[in-house]
């Protein structure tokens, strides 16, 4: 078999085999293929597009390129739950201890932000001393102890999608449905779940854009799951505007530990209630969405899933008073509200801009290298819809550094617009796959 014929074939609109696909990714995670002929190849793919069944081939000899985690030696069903990012994305610090606190396990692993602002294990290192640096015993140990463990994505999960990704990133062929699906899904069915729930985000701060994007990601994403032997299912929802009021690590683990007392805003609890009512089902902790649902709110109304944060905190050697007392969290030295230019309603706000904007306080990275300062971020006080009066806070800003906060200022009022007439309200969770 050569690289070149695959090549060829893909070229002119041949759908390839399992062994083509196997051969290219095997031989390219060895080192053996260079670099110039997979970017000929996913340039091809890009344009020719693959086939549900090439899909499936290429996600699973992605998946099966390193380590695939073996969770059977914890009880139950295991379910996973992922996210597509975007902005404010705090989902798995409320979420997890909910489902946890319900006696669904809850074995997961997350990765750090690069980009707008932190990923989970970033905002989870907000807790004083805590550690996400666990060897695999200690993880399912965790999990069978308390029902929840979180650690960080081992080197040797889908090491093929590392370097594919990389080069997909540098050759303008990321935008493809089939690699972007196959590349989300590769870590999830090496990571080991028994079932998996997706939520696709889409809007400006959304890597999809489109809303029939998002939906056609999402049925991508499920077929590939459903094949591979997984339950699944998948919720499309709105990233038009942040998740939630909070943009910066310790902000959103502030307003997460919030919604796990009941005060959480009306975006964020809606999307943890919905996502932990599918893994629920799918973890046949309830029949139906209904009796999940009220599972949930059980478990934040007696103060469980509260304690489940605490628990959690404390067994992966972080502070779990800080989950009591939130001023044991990360905080910066500044804080200035940011006026409202003018009267109206808030018309749109640019989702990714406010992300930019905690980049440039120091809340994500601008390289693998850069140090996060987990203190730094937004609380937003006006979201669409709201209506504002001229010089009314729309937001306030923490900080540690004068110039990156005149920066961001700036940059933050250019985000809002602003209209006289109260703009269409829009269902913040759109459907369901």
């Amino acid at each position: 078999m050569r690289m070149y014929d695959i090549i060829m074939k893909k070229r002119n609109g041949g759908e390839l085999s399992k062994e083509e696909l196997r051969f290219f990714i095997e031989n390219y995670t060895k080192g053996e293929i260079p670099d110039y002929q997979v970017s000929a190849l996913m340039m091809a793919i890009y344009f020719q597009k693959m086939s549900e069944a090439e899909t499936f081939e290429l996600t699973m000899a992605m998946a099966e390129s390193g380590e695939m985690l073996d969770l059977s030696g914890i009880q139950g069903i295991k379910v996973d739950k992922h996210s597509t990012g975007g902005v404010g994305d705090k989902t798995s610090l409320a979420l997890t201890p909910m489902v946890a606190a319900c006696g669904l396990p809850v074995a997961k692993m997350s990765g750090r932000g690069l980009g707008h602002t932190g990923g989970t294990i970033d905002k989870l290192e907000s807790f004083p001393r805590f550690s996400t640096s666990l060897t695999t015993e200690q993880f399912m140990e965790n999990v069978n102890r308390i029902g929840i463990a979180i650690m960080g994505q081992t080197a040797d999960l889908a090491p093929a999608d590392k370097k594919l990704y990389a080069l997909r990133d540098v050759t303008a062929t990321v935008d493809n449905l089939s690699l972007i699906a196959s590349s989300i899904m590769s870590k999830k069915l090496a990571s080991g779940a028994d079932a998996i729930v997706l939520d696709v985000k889409t809007g400006s701060g959304a890597f999809m854009k489109k809303e029939e994007d998002a939906f056609a990601l999402a049925e991508e994403m499920v077929k590939i799951g459903r094949s591979a032997g997984r339950t699944m299912s998948a919720l499309v929802t709105d990233m038009d505007q942040p998740l939630g009021n909070a943009v910066g690590n310790s902000l959103e683990v502030l307003e997460a530990i919030n919604t796990l007392q009941g005060k959480g805003p009306a975006d964020f609890t809606e999307l943890v209630y919905a996502l932990g009512s599918e893994m629920l089902v799918a973890g046949k902790k309830a029949n139906t969405l209904a009796e999940a649902k009220g599972m949930l709110e059980e478990v934040i109304g007696n103060g469980n899933a509260l304690e489940k944060l605490a628990e959690f905190v404390a067994a992966q050697g972080g502070d779990r008073n800080a989950v009591y007392d939130t001023s044991l969290l990360p905080k910066a030295k500044e804080s200035e509200e940011i006026p409202a230019p003018q009267e109206g309603y808030v018309s749109k706000i640019v989702c990714d801009e406010i992300g930019s904007c905690c980049l440039m306080l120091g809340g994500g990275r601008e390289t693998k290298e850069s140090v996060i300062d987990l203190s730094v971020g937004i609380i937003l006080h006006k979201k669409v819809g709201d209506c504002v009066k001229a010089g009314e806070s729309l937001a306030t800003m923490y900080y540690n550094d004068q110039a990156k906060a005149d920066a961001a200022m700036e940059r933050f009022l250019k985000a809002y617009s602003f209209s006289s007439q109260e703009p269409p309200k829009t269902a913040f969770i759109k459907g369901k796959v």
